[in-house]
């Protein structure tokens, strides 16, 4: 027997096809023209299910509500309904309430769609929303399908006031939320084989930000984060498309189809080229878009952590009969950490008074005192650093020695720079850094993009040297480097792969030339340039040889030390950089690499081996 839902699926997709030349436009109108068909056929399905059960459904006490990201109106091709039967325990009884739900349900299991359902009374919902915090982000956006509209109406209106009462104690957990999704999914700008949804900047982060702002905590941006949001949804559309399914994963099968749906394809350049520049240019709009959502997240959480602060009273009941601020509420308080630098509440910010346009190495101490001290910088001194006289040629021995406390930041490294980087600053200090910046990596072993995996590497670089002590090579464990020798790592590290671009053979031959001229830029010395220069140059070697050359052949260990100009603490400088780089590298989530990629047991025994074995010949 046909239902209104038969064939929706595939009038779905029809409905979100690109235009005749391949390319997918007007995305906002066919998300709303989807909402509006799916919304028709659900409540003609809903008058079919009243007309099919052998008994009277009320006009009141049961009704039909959509939920998540059809209430939303951001339905995709594939993207599943989320439907909710509320009742208010008396319209029908159990038995007749289950059979009229299966009515509903099965025609649309049936027609292939996917469906997440629930059938609840409204106190249930609230119960529900209280202790699942998904639940409460998708309780935000309700509309009424079918049914008793006004009940549906009060369910939502109910869920909202209590998410408002309780956001103040709820933010602590929303904020763990997004934490969690970003350990797993990663940072979207950075991730090769990004998921849209669950990464950090991604359309779970709208949802999240949506919250904020519907807790009347602190209102969210609007203008260019509104129009990130529409070509975000764009991309998940163009993967439904590609893939045929709801998926919100970009793999790399759908890039190439996906960057082509979305316009990025040029067609005067020949196949092949023109994928594999669509894919670059693919990759950069994602960062664009992820770094937008994720500062306007990020910003939107401040301002609500900054509500709760200043909400409470600065003075005690005891002391009303000699407030120490006469009643009025006292000044914020600034804890120094440099000059210019200060923290407040958490994050690190200006110093009152500070003139950004007059000091070009104030975004360097920032950064600084926010990576050694694993704080997160305000996103309005972010933007107010952008006034900073920063260029690329104008470094004295300050500067430099700023750049490399920040390059040594360890763990938290990668944050910092990815908040300098969202406002363009190490482009500012490196030019080269723009060529490679949000570009994917040609090599399936790398799980991150070019310039995050060199944030990476550096991440892991400390001052110990490695102690190789195997069969001919003499223990050196708990030796450090020297202030040079560090330097010189550290450098090579941010900049090891900065030779990544498109066109290049040999990136490794193409990034010592940069990181040459980047170096002599700075101003270090000379012998510093000569270090970074080779190890960039070099920084393949050790592991080609590992994986390709006996370690017992004299030979072999005589041109390795010829590599490193037979320098010892080279040999353990590129041994350090190898490491890193191969710590570095792995699979995105729901991918399996081989043995052959990654720093495991088996590497690490061939690259030790191979050092001994150059360090015999020095």
């Amino acid at each position: 027997m046909a239902t209104a839902v038969d064939g929706l699926k595939a009038r779905m997709f029809t409905l979100g096809a690109p235009d005749k030349d391949g390319v997918m436009r007007g995305g906002a109108a066919k998300r709303a023209a989807r909402t509006r068909l799916a919304m028709e056929a659900l409540a003609e399905l809903w008058d079919e299910a009243c007309a099919a059960v052998p008994f009277d459904v009320p006009p009141r006490g049961i009704g039909l509500a959509a939920v998540g990201s059809l209430a939303r109106g951001q339905l995709g091709p594939a993207s599943d309904l989320d439907l909710v039967l509320i009742h208010d325990g008396h319209a029908l009884g159990e038995a007749d309430l289950n059979a009229f739900a299966n009515k509903l349900w099965y025609p649309l299991w049936d027609a292939g769609l996917d469906l997440d359902h629930s059938v609840r009374t409204r106190a249930q919902c609230e119960a529900v929303t209280d202790h699942d915090l998904p639940a409460a982000m998708g309780w935000l956006d309700v509309v009424p399908v079918a049914g008793d509209s006004e009940l549906v109406a009060a369910t939502a209106t109910s869920i909202l006031e209590r998410w408002r009462k309780a956001a103040r104690k709820r933010l602590p957990e929303l904020l763990d939320s997004a934490q969690v999704r970003l350990e797993r999914f990663a940072r979207l700008p950075y991730v090769n084989q990004p998921d849209v949804k669950e990464a950090r900047g991604g359309l779970r982060d709208t949802v999240l930000t949506a919250a904020l702002a519907a807790s009347w905590l602190a209102d969210r941006p609007h203008g260019r984060y509104d129009d990130a949001v529409e070509r975000l949804l764009d991309v998940r559309d163009c993967i439904h498309l590609a893939s045929g399914r709801d998926t919100n994963l970009l793999a790399t099968r759908w890039q190439a189809p996906v960057a082509a749906m979305l316009g990025l394809a040029d067609p005067t350049l020949p196949a092949g080229e023109r994928e594999a520049k669509s894919i670059d240019d693919l990759a950069t709009l994602l960062a664009r878009l992820g770094r937008t959502i994720a500062f306007s997240l990020d910003a939107t959480a401040s301002r609500a952590q900054r509500t709760l602060v200043h909400d409470k009273p600065r003075f005690s009941f005891f002391q009303i009969r000699s407030p120490r601020a006469g009643g009025r509420r006292e000044a914020p308080t600034f804890e120094l950490l440099d000059e210019g630098v200060a923290v407040h509440e958490g994050e690190v910010v200006l110093a009152p008074g500070v003139d950004v346009a007059a000091d070009a190495s104030l975004p360097l101490r920032v950064a600084v005192a926010a990576a050694e001290h694993g704080l997160p910088i305000n996103t309005s001194t972010l933007v107010n650093l952008t006034h900073a006289p920063v260029h690329d040629y104008a470094w004295d021995d300050a500067s430099r020695a700023l750049f490399l406390r920040l390059l040594a930041g360890g763990e938290h490294l990668a944050r910092t720079w990815e908040e300098l980087d969202f406002v363009g600053l190490p482009a500012r200090w490196m030019p080269e850094w723009s060529a490679i910046r949000n570009r994917p990596s040609a090599s399936a072993a790398h799980r991150y993009t070019i310039d995050r995996h060199m944030v990476e590497v550096t991440s892991q670089l400390g001052r110990e040297r490695p102690g190789c002590a195997v069969s001919g090579a003499r223990a050196r464990s708990g030796e450090r480097y020297d202030d040079d020798h560090f330097a010189a790592l550290l450098l090579a590290g941010i900049l090891h792969d900065i030779g990544k671009r498109p066109g290049v053979g040999d990136h490794a031959a193409e990034g010592a030339r940069h990181a040459q001229a980047i170096v002599r830029r700075m101003g270090f010395s000379r012998q510093v340039e000569r270090w970074v220069t080779l190890l960039v140059r070099e920084h393949l070697t050790l592991s080609e040889f590992a994986s390709s050359r006996n370690p017992r052949d004299p030979q072999a260990g005589r041109e390795l030390a010829q590599c490193v100009d037979r320098d010892g603490i080279v040999l353990d400088m590129l041994f350090d950089l190898t490491r890193a780089d191969m710590c570095s590298l792995g699979a995105t989530p729901g991918e399996t690499l081989s043995g052959q990629a990654g720093w495991s047991k088996w590497r690490a025994q061939l690259v030790t081996q191979m050092t001994a074995a150059a360090m015999y010949h020095l």
